[in-house]
């Protein structure tokens, strides 16, 4: 196992900006002495104050003690050139996004520090193997990507171009573990692990929104509550803003040649366009003026309380559902399976009520031979969600929906109308980023653990999207993808070969 930077290895962060005043930050706080060197005047002494300040900060806190924050700020110094960086074992770049720029910075290193100084970029979205392409030793230059805030996230991607030695790595690897990271290890493609991987969280809201299947504020509610993700798609986004997450999608598209699986959303185009950004300038998919309404989901209506429900076949992960029904007072029934309902099926009455798969509510009606079907969304637990999305089928009575709202509600789940879309919003989102997630393990992007570490750690994932399909089923996420790909008739649902073979064999993707 590779060793990390001794504590007396001095670390230059070349830029002075928010990312690059983090991992200065980052590194001294481990014990190293930081030189800072930004090419504006006096942003990198600028920079240097500041991170004082914020020592000064975490003190009040009671994050650090006075002495301990005293020192880890006496560490960082502005450097005024770059020939002042020699003594540098490690160099991390936190400049422009800019091949160009990047590439000319790293030359120029060459010629400034030792022969066994390591060179890291921070970049995000560049290839490590363009950016040391030329240099003497293009070994020595690896992806050591953090995550912004970096003083705060703990996600490092550790990304390896084709020239990065394997000793460079996995001392990256090992010294992003002292300063007390999760550094995970990724091979250097478009997106490395996270930028990839997280598309589908942000695409899959975009089709739902396009095919007006339910308001943006409904798509977010049920995210967070049915799914447990910390924030809804377009709420993060705006976060973010969009201009960063559209370039983003859009530089993995055109680096995976135009995939149809990476398509970035018209919709966010027109807001990019459009200049409502998000956040940052008070208006993106939602309004944040002052005294804009806020935008909430719109639950329906309490519907009657059926007296009792018939459990036709093994309610699977739904199990939780029926046992909240048993405590507020249905009578529950068992009974075979339903014709054309081969997974556990609640029968409210006559009114179908089942766990999406990846088909259309209607679809099942048809397949089943009676209107009254409605299909519910998948939750990351049933046993404590407090909202789900629900579709009818077109032809379902309103009877039918009646009972079917009505079960959920006594069970105590909000329930949020969508049109019928396949597979809903959870099923389908989680569906596809362990589609994703399994490519990048198949085309050994990272390891399945790491992909796993990296969703979780580094955009907040509640489970990782390997972990997370094992948890549901690998056999239904494999059946979700395939009902997604027959409803579209596109190759955006493509199964990857890593779920049809670990579905066929019964093997876990996280193992």
């Amino acid at each position: 196992m590779a060793a990390a930077l001794p504590k007396d290895a001095v670390v230059v962060v070349v830029g002075a900006g928010a990312m690059g005043a983090g991992i200065a930050q980052v590194a001294a706080a481990a014990g190293h002495a930081v030189r800072l060197f930004d090419t504006r005047p006096d942003a990198a002494a600028a920079a240097c104050a500041a991170l004082a300040k914020t020592f000064d900060t975490l003190v009040a806190k009671g994050k650090l003690d006075r002495a301990t924050a005293a020192a880890a700020a006496a560490r960082i110094t502005p450097a005024h050139a770059l020939a002042d960086c020699g003594s540098a074992r490690l160099v991390v770049e936190a400049i422009v996004e800019d091949l160009a720029a990047k590439r000319a910075l790293f030359h120029e290193l060459e010629g400034i520090v030792a022969a066994d100084a390591m060179l890291a970029t921070n970049t995000s979205s560049l290839s490590v193997t363009a950016l040391a392409a030329g240099m003497k030793a293009p070994g020595r230059v690896a992806g050591m990507h953090f995550f912004n805030p970096a003083p705060v996230l703990p996600l490092v991607e550790i990304v390896s171009g084709l020239a990065t030695r394997e000793d460079v790595a996995a001392t990256l690897h090992a010294t992003a573990t002292a300063w007390g990271k999760a550094p995970v290890r990724a091979t250097s493609t478009p997106g490395f692990i996270v930028n990839r991987c997280a598309r589908p969280f942000y695409a899959e809201a975009w089709r739902l929104l396009a095919e007006r299947a339910a308001p943006a504020a409904a798509i977010d509610a049920v995210m967070r509550d049915a799914g447990g993700f910390r924030m809804g798609p377009f709420e993060l986004m705006d976060l973010i803003g969009h201009d960063v997450n559209f370039a983003v999608t859009s530089s993995v598209w055109e680096a995976y040649h135009y995939d149809g699986r990476y398509t970035p959303s018209v919709l966010q185009r027109e807001l990019v366009d459009a200049g409502f950004l998000g956040r940052k300038r008070s208006r993106g998919v939602y309004d944040y003026a002052e005294g804009a309404p806020r935008a909430v989901a719109a639950d329906v209506p309490q519907q009657p309380q059926p007296a009792r429900a018939i459990v036709r076949g093994d309610p699977g992960l739904a199990a939780p559902l029926v046992e909240r029904l048993a405590k507020a007072g249905v009578a529950i029934d068992r009974a075979k399976v339903y014709p054309g309902f081969p997974d556990g099926t609640l029968d409210i009455e006559g009114t179908l009520l089942a766990l999406t798969d990846g088909r259309t509510a209607t679809a099942r009606a048809a397949a089943a031979g009676t209107p009254d079907v409605v299909v519910f969304d998948l939750a990351l637990d049933f046993g404590q969600c407090p909202r789900l999305a629900v579709a009818p089928a077109d032809g379902c009575s309103a009877a039918g929906w009646s009972r079917a709202a009505g079960a959920l509600q006594a069970a105590g789940v909000a329930v949020v109308r969508f049109d019928d879309a396949a597979g809903l919003a959870v099923m389908r989102t989680v569906a596809m980023l362990a589609n994703e997630a399994a490519d990048a393990v198949t085309q050994g992007i990272a390891s399945a653990a790491d992909v796993d570490v990296a969703m979780q750690r580094g955009v907040n994932y509640p489970r990782g999207p390997l972990a997370w399909a094992d948890a549901i089923g690998i056999a239904r996420v494999r059946e979700t993808l395939v009902n997604l790909a027959a409803h579209y008739g596109e190759p955006r649902y493509r199964l990857s070969p890593l779920i049809a073979r670990r579905a066929a064999g019964a093997r876990p993707l996280a193992g």
